[in-house]
């Protein structure tokens, strides 16, 4: 069994070394679309695999992290990185250059993360994200898939510290460890109560 739930956010990047020089030399924007896919072995007590109101919580805070900023690769010039800190109040700085293929596959690893992380109480299965589907358009996707976190050519695109958001950013978190408890070695950090169930 597959859920998916749709994510958006507004952005604008620049992408390195693409073919087309509108894209790799002008900063522009996208209303991005995110696609979560999580793959369930059995049906919750509410015959769910995971209720979409959990799926709110910590996955959205991460992904909504990203709306309305500047994101840059770390590659970029001092002087233009320099440029986005003082003049962006919102920005997120990454160690991979900003195609949609690498959304697709620093989304898949983050929320894997937040999945693993999360303790729920409804008798859900044994969840997993099956794959990310990142829409910079309408008219195409990326979309990565679990086995390509293990891929060696993907693998060392994304890893655990390869995102850092802006103060402006991180102030809008009820959590203010929100993101170090995601990168952390603790292996549950987020804790879903058990629902009031009305039929036994």
């Amino acid at each position: 069994m597959v859920i998916r739930r749709l994510y958006q956010f507004c952005a604008s990047h620049v992408v390195r070394n693409c073919s087309s020089l509108k894209c790799a030399q002008n900063i522009h924007g996208h209303n991005y679309e995110v696609e979560v896919f999580i793959e369930t072995n059995h049906l919750d007590s509410a015959s769910m695999a995971l209720d979409f109101g959990l799926m709110q919580q910590e996955m959205q805070v991460f992904i909504e992290s990203f709306d309305h900023a500047h994101h840059f690769w770390d590659k970029e010039s001092d002087e233009f990185q320099r440029f986005i800190e003082n003049h962006c109040v919102r920005y997120v700085k990454c160690s991979f250059n900003l195609s949609a293929e690498s959304y697709a596959l620093m989304f898949l690893y983050y929320l894997t993360r937040i999945l693993q992380k999360s303790v729920f109480s409804n008798n859900e299965g044994e969840l997993k994200i099956s794959s990310v589907r990142v829409h910079e358009t309408k008219n195409g996707y990326a979309e990565s898939f679990l086995k390509d976190l293990e891929n060696p050519h993907f693998k060392s695109l994304v890893h655990q510290n390869c995102v850092s958001f802006s103060q402006g950013i991180q102030k809008l978190w009820h959590d203010k460890d929100f993101f170090n408890k995601i990168i952390s070695d603790e292996k549950q950090c987020f804790f879903h109560a058990k629902p009031l169930h009305q039929i036994p």
